[in-house]
């Protein structure tokens, strides 16, 4: 049986079969816009999220998703353009809006315990599993608000 499983695997090496690659994106309609979101999936993409980044891509932004749904804050750490930021529930429906400014750079002499400090939080308002960021000014454009839902492929 072991040897029956090893040339499997072989045949599939060989023929360079492998699993498929998760997905690093994701479209998503909001507001009737469709949006290829960058999925940002495990704790180094989340926190790393649109840090040092200087623009969107047309029609872009980031989903975040998290293994479960808890009370977050983002922050605005290291960022390098304003952020239109909505946290959703496990079931999609948005539960905070914000519209997030750039914040001063960390300074010289000042440490990372005081930069991240003086950050401002901006909150989930409630248990979130997810989050968008999506380009400044979106917001305004799409008119979504806390309750709206927004249609996530949630079995995924």
């Amino acid at each position: 049986m072991a040897a029956r499983r090893l040339v499997v695997a072989a045949i599939l090496v060989l023929c360079g079969c492998q699993a498929p690659s998760p997905p690093t994106a994701e479209r998503v309609i909001i507001a009737g816009e469709t949006f290829d979101l960058e999925l940002a999936v495990d704790e180094k993409s989340r926190v790393r999220g649109m840090m040092a980044r200087e623009a969107f891509p047309d029609q872009g932004g980031m989903l975040f998703v998290f293994p479960d749904a808890t009370e977050r804050s983002f922050w605005m750490a290291n960022c390098l353009i304003n952020i239109d930021l909505l946290f959703l529930d496990a079931r999609g429906t948005i539960t905070a809006v914000h519209r997030m400014v750039i914040e001063p750079p960390r300074a010289d002499g000042e440490s990372l315990f005081a930069y991240e400090g003086r950050l401002l939080r901006y909150w989930s308002n409630g248990p979130a599993q997810f989050a968008v960021e999506l380009e400044p000014g979106s917001l305004d454009r799409l008119g979504v608000g806390v309750n709206d839902r927004i249609d996530l492929d949630l079995r995924r």
